[in-house]
């Protein structure tokens, strides 16, 4: 075990870190963690995504819209006749504009071209940053019953492609309702 004694004369400047307050902002940080962790996830999980059926966006044309869904039990896709609504256990399902069906590896091709469409007219990735209400977003609407993968996957891909903010789309609750 090792002590400091002051050894080494009584002019010289003591050269070591006091590591204490660093513990103590550390275990402070730790609890706080500790408590607020839970609470986030209980309210990320009380979120509830409707059912949507598949129309044309009126959004900006700049954005990127979303609709994420899985196929049915039955293994049928939305817009398909019979189709009974997501399932858990279904295959993921990204329709790009609300409209056209892509895979994973499509929509990043698609979203980077878009994207750098978008950069291109705008005169270059300077002049986006000059003025950033002209960054394009991506906005994601998720079906209730589409599980977390799916979702999540497509976060990856359009962040890959290069977008910089992933939103999602939800529908108020009516207070009166």
């Amino acid at each position: 075990m090792a002590i400091s004694t002051g050894g080494g004369g009584a002019d010289t400047p003591m050269s070591d870190i006091n590591t204490t307050p660093l513990v103590d902002v550390m275990l402070v940080l730790l609890i706080i963690f500790l408590i607020a962790v839970p609470v986030a996830i209980q309210t990320i999980e009380k979120l509830r995504i409707p059912v949507i059926v598949a129309v044309e966006s009126k959004d900006k044309v700049e954005n990127l819209l979303l609709t994420v869904s899985t196929t049915d039990d039955a293994g049928r896709s939305a817009g398909e006749p019979g189709y009974e609504g997501a399932s858990r256990n279904g295959e993921c399902r990204i329709y790009l504009n609300n409209i056209t069906p892509v895979t994973s590896e499509e929509l990043r091709d698609k979203a980077f071209k878009r994207l750098d469409a978008i950069v291109k007219r705008a005169g270059g990735p300077e002049a986006l940053m000059e003025n950033p209400d002209q960054i394009p977003q991506v906005h994601i609407r998720g079906d209730v019953n589409a599980p977390w993968r799916c979702v999540a996957g497509a976060i990856y891909n359009v962040q890959i492609s290069g977008y910089p903010t992933v939103g999602f789309i939800t529908n108020p609750i009516d207070p009166n309702g």
